[in-house]
């Protein structure tokens, strides 16, 4: 099974370093392995990571976007050779970084079968951004935000700018939450590879957040579990599941929908039946409307 990466993208300053302890002092039993780029000669961030996570490994004085993209799959080659593998892999880029340029080395052949990008997070300062606007015209801070999944707002205790949140959302159109205050939302950032749905409906985090769940005893059709997802898409920041296809017998496919980007690829065992997990913010996807659509995928 191939390990997920979580990209951690942001300008110089934006907080990435806190964000990923955040996430690794949560990490709840979760092994995970940090990648931190800094871009200079030592690298400090490492340091700051390294009580926190299973595997730190510092690459220095460069940007894995570009100079050091050889060094960041001689690194993963590494991570992954441990006895244990880790459940995730988590990469903080350099805030001089386009995280294009990084999600380009995760597509390697070389390493196509062993890892895969999860998701890309942009940390923004919003301080910084409130004192000085011009930064919203900033390229790099822009390419940053535009090629997230997901956009984590830090230092949001003394600001609390609307227009920022709404130049985010018309920039990225995806879940843009707050780093300060309230737990972040782990569930969405870390989803299992293979999910265990139970009947019914469950929260997950805090109660922003909700769960769907559905599953069939059987493989579905393809033009029904597409028309469903396409509906539901727009409202999801996740949705994981195995799914198997009346047309393609004795295949099973690894659906992965995080914000805007959707993949489906071959499973590496055949399993008939198929099993799905939805996740929204509960404000914003109906869970009755959202059954009755995932259950006509398996109407007669």
């Amino acid at each position: 099974m191939s390990v997920p990466v979580l990209v951690v993208t942001g300008f110089l300053g934006a907080g990435k370093t806190t964000f990923i302890n955040q996430l690794l002092q949560r990490a709840d039993g979760r092994r995970i392995s940090a990648i931190v780029n800094d871009f200079g000669a030592i690298n400090i961030d490492a340091e700051l990571i390294a009580d926190a996570a299973d595997t730190v490994v510092g690459l220095k004085n460069g940007c894995i976007c570009c100079s050091l993209q050889g060094d960041l799959l001689r690194t993963l080659k590494l991570v992954l050779s441990q006895p244990v593998k880790p459940d995730h892999i988590v990469i903080e880029a350099s805030g001089v970084a386009d995280p294009r340029g990084i999600t380009e080395t995760l597509m390697d052949p070389i390493l196509w079968h062993d890892i895969r990008l999860d998701a890309v997070v942009a940390v923004v300062d919003a301080d910084e951004v409130a004192a000085n606007p011009a930064r919203l015209r900033d390229e790099l801070w822009r390419a940053q935000v535009e090629a997230a999944d997901f956009i984590a707002l830090s230092k949001t205790r003394e600001s609390s700018d609307e227009a920022l949140r709404a130049e985010l959302v018309w920039l990225n159109k995806t879940l843009v939450f707050e780093t300060d205050g309230d737990a972040l939302p782990i569930e969405a950032l870390f989803v299992i590879d293979r999910p265990q749905p139970v009947p019914g409906q469950a929260k997950v985090g805090a109660s922003r957040f909700t769960s769907i769940e559905w599953q069939s005893s059987g493989p579905v059709t393809l033009d029904r579990f597409q028309a469903a997802i396409d509906r539901l898409a727009p409202k999801l920041i996740r949705a994981k599941g195995i799914v198997s296809f009346v047309e393609r017998p004795g295949q099973s496919f690894l659906l992965q929908l995080v914000g805007r980007r959707a993949t489906l690829r071959p499973f590496p065992k055949f399993e008939p039946d198929c099993r799905l997990v939805l996740i929204a913010e509960a404000s914003v996807l109906d869970a009755a409307a959202a059954h009755a659509g995932l259950a006509e995928i398996t109407a007669s």
